[in-house]
């Protein structure tokens, strides 16, 4: 799929981006085609100054397909991480699902994966995750004002690191989503961050648990100490996610260097 828009503003691949001195060099360290490097799709938004055409390309058969024009707006700094997210996260997500949000925060995105499983069964279920007491208590306090005492009782909250995400799954239970905003608790401790280790083990938990046609969504926010870094560690893993079993994008402005970049891991069916 292919969404063109008339823009002053152009698209390149990382190695024709290597001039650029906004970010680290290590945060292109996999562009290319060599056997190491697994990801199927990654797109980067330059300012031109030539009337030039933009275009987004997608993996094609992936729920990003439809996406394209979601997806420029979020480049070009129209539209935020979390918004994009979600409405990919609405492709994938059915009604009954069991779904894993990794790092509460303030619970906007618990509340939003609470709406897309819920029915009238009640089988849908939510397991939510953060280490800090404050984040699960915004998290509880949204949910109440916000839906029903029926509907909040699919949510399990958990104070637990999420490294420690199998721990708090009932056994042989199988996950439609799971998802990681990695960083800080907005407007909470700054100091307290994800950490690399914990987010490796945590990603290799969710790609066990994750049913055939799940996803694995991440933002990753890197303006903060220790930013970069995680995301290379997210980078690396995703290296080694096999072509034949994952579909693998990752979108960001390279333009705003510190700007969230999204990272979409589909599993294939």
């Amino acid at each position: 799929m292919l969404a063109v828009v008339p823009r002053r503003l152009s698209w390149g691949l990382p190695h024709l981006l290597s001039t650029q001195k906004q970010k680290p060099p290590t945060f292109r360290n996999f562009s290319g085609n060599s056997a190491g490097n697994r990801w199927l799709g990654k797109f980067e938004l330059n300012a031109s100054t030539s009337d030039d055409l933009v275009s987004v390309s997608v993996p094609k058969h992936s729920p990003l397909s439809g996406l394209e024009d979601l997806l420029l707006s979020f480049m070009s700094g129209k539209k935020k991480a979390t918004e994009v997210a979600h409405s990919v996260w609405k492709r994938v997500v059915q009604k009954g699902d069991t779904v894993i949000d990794a790092t509460c925060g303030n619970g906007h995105d618990t509340l939003a994966m609470l709406k897309m499983v819920a029915d009238e069964s009640g089988k849908g279920s939510v397991y939510g995750m953060d280490i800090q007491e404050v984040a699960l208590q915004k998290t509880s306090s949204l949910l109440e004002e916000s839906v029903s005492l029926k509907e909040k009782e699919l949510v399990k909250l958990f104070s637990k690191c999420h490294s420690k995400m199998r721990e708090v799954l009932p056994q042989d239970t199988c996950v439609r989503l799971v998802v990681f905003n990695l960083g800080y608790l907005p407007g909470g401790d700054k100091s307290i961050i994800t950490e690399s280790g914990t987010t490796l083990k945590a990603l290799e938990v969710a790609k066990d648990v994750l049913l055939p046609g799940g996803l694995i969504s991440l933002v990753v926010y890197v303006g903060h100490p220790g930013g970069w870094e995680e995301l290379q560690i997210v980078q690396h893993f995703v290296s080694k996610l096999s072509v034949e079993k994952w579909i693998c994008c990752e979108y960001q402005s390279s333009n705003r260097s510190l700007s969230p970049i999204l990272v979409f891991l589909f599993k294939r069916c």
